[in-house]
């Protein structure tokens, strides 16, 4: 079947009846641009909305919409055989880690590529997303308007603008210190603090890269770690540690093994964090990846604190009793998902809990879905995108049908539940996926979802899915 008449087919199967022709997608970094371009090649009517002036989200450098977090030495943690989308791969000279300026040129040369760049309006920030319908009576619409007024309806929505935007202030921090303050998300450069004595609060990747890249010209930089993390190395033996990771994602390989192989290959390299004076790991979290901090940190240029106390004025008080005088104050402490133009009733995100089936379906509303709503483990993000659109398109295209309301809630109470057993009950680890057990349930959960369809007449016949 040709991808014009099989969008002729298309119903939302979440609803009822009506061809789901216009989809409207909010956001053209990495997850609005596989969106984009997934729906397009089967003959939907695509619009995507982009904030600024710019593709490539986050990694455009400078983005001119405010909400990108780069900068200027930033390079990718995943290898980028590991990176790229599977049906357009990095050029050949591209390095191994790509660049802010590699990602932004591979995304734009994405968009180019499948003819999604002439799909985006620009310069149209998305203030209000509002359904026209009620759930389980009538077929789904939903109305963006953009900043300049102009409305537009659709018969469902992609939103794509990441959970990265919304930077975690610290009270004490932003309103007690009385040197120079900024979160992560606002340096872009080391020039500003040459000969400034710098502290940086966190130990996330952000953290390590920014004390990394201060600690040469800085008169003192001190990282404070409040948790014990492993920090993974870009390369071991020669090989990309992201290669090694990707091959331990086995299913035949029991989650045990795979985890003590994963931290014995950190051990090998970087040995316990404790030598380097950080706190111990004790419960599981996001692993941090440096090729940098775990030197900069043995030549002293980094010192260790793993706490602090209390701010007096420029003073910062570190838990061990000691403190110093400092000119900045960076905060790596993270983000909140943030949907302004989407009202909490429709998608709660109280404590920083979203609640998607499967992390792309909000189960009380038809028509609308999530990408990248998530926080990849070991794995790129890009490679994840790719599994949730291909995933939902079949949904929009009426192929399958998603189970009732009270099924997809107890699947997402079993999600919670797993995340707060398994991680650290933080704002940061509330969306972690691992890919060995997430891309298995999208596809258990989209043949289940096919099945279901062709028992309520909808979708392609048996052997068509």
């Amino acid at each position: 079947m040709s991808p014009a008449a099989l969008a002729e087919t298309a119903y939302d199967a979440q609803s009822g009846a009506s061809p789901a022709r216009r989809i409207g997608v909010i956001g053209a970094g990495a997850s609005g641009l596989c969106a984009a371009k997934h729906l397009l090649e089967v003959g939907l009517d695509v619009t995507v909305f982009e904030i600024g002036t710019q593709v490539g989200g986050l990694w455009c450098y400078m983005n001119d919409s405010g909400r990108s977090s780069a900068y200027r030495t930033l390079h990718i943690n995943t290898a980028k055989n590991v990176t790229n989308f599977s049906d357009f791969l990095f050029a050949e000279e591209v390095q191994r880690f790509p660049s802010h300026e590699d990602m932004y040129a591979y995304l734009k040369s994405y968009a180019e590529h499948f003819g999604v760049t002439e799909h985006i309006r620009f310069n149209s920030e998305v203030t209000e997303l509002i359904p026209l319908f009620e759930p389980g009576k009538q077929d789904p619409k939903w109305r963006i308007t953009t900043v300049d007024g102009d409305e537009h309806v659709f018969d469902a929505v992609c939103v794509c603008t990441g959970h990265l935007t919304k930077p975690v202030h610290v009270p004490e921090f932003r309103n007690g210190f009385t040197g120079t303050y900024m979160h992560s998300h606002d340096y872009k450069e080391p020039e500003s603090m040459v000969g400034k004595r710098v502290c940086v609060v966190g130990i996330g990747n952000s953290a390590v890269d920014v004390a990394s890249d201060i600690c040469v010209n800085a008169r003192r930089c001190v990282l404070v770690a409040r948790s014990g993390v492993w920090i993974a190395p870009k390369m071991v033996f020669g090989v990309a540690f992201t290669d090694l990771t990707d091959w331990f994602m086995k299913p035949w390989m029991p989650a045990w093994l795979r985890k003590r192989l994963l931290v014995f290959l950190i051990w090998c390299v970087h040995g316990k964090p404790e030598r380097l004076g950080l706190p111990p790991v004790i419960e599981r979290v996001h692993a941090t990846s440096s090729g940098t901090v775990v030197n900069d940190i043995a030549y002293r240029r980094i010192e260790v604190k793993h706490g602090v106390d209390r701010i007096e004025g420029r003073k910062i008080r570190f838990t061990d009793g000691t403190s110093d005088e400092f000119d900045i104050l960076v905060a790596a402490t993270g983000y909140l998902i943030d949907l302004p133009f989407l009202s909490e009733e429709i998608v709660p995100r109280a404590n920083n809990r979203i609640r998607l089936w499967k992390r792309v379906i909000p189960p009380e509303w038809p028509g609308l879905y999530f990408v990248g709503m998530l926080n990849v483990v070991s794995h790129s993000n890009l490679w994840a995108y790719e599994h949730q659109v291909r995933w939902l398109r079949e949904f929009i295209l009426g192929n399958a049908a998603t189970p009732s309301v009270e099924e997809m809630n107890r699947d997402n109470d079993a999600k919670d539940s797993y995340i707060a057993e398994e991680f650290k009950r933080t704002i940061r680890h509330t969306i972690e996926e691992e890919p060995i057990r997430y891309f298995p349930e999208l596809r258990k959960a989209l043949k289940a979802a096919k099945r279901r369809a062709r028992r309520r007449g909808r979708g392609r016949g048996a052997n068509d899915a």
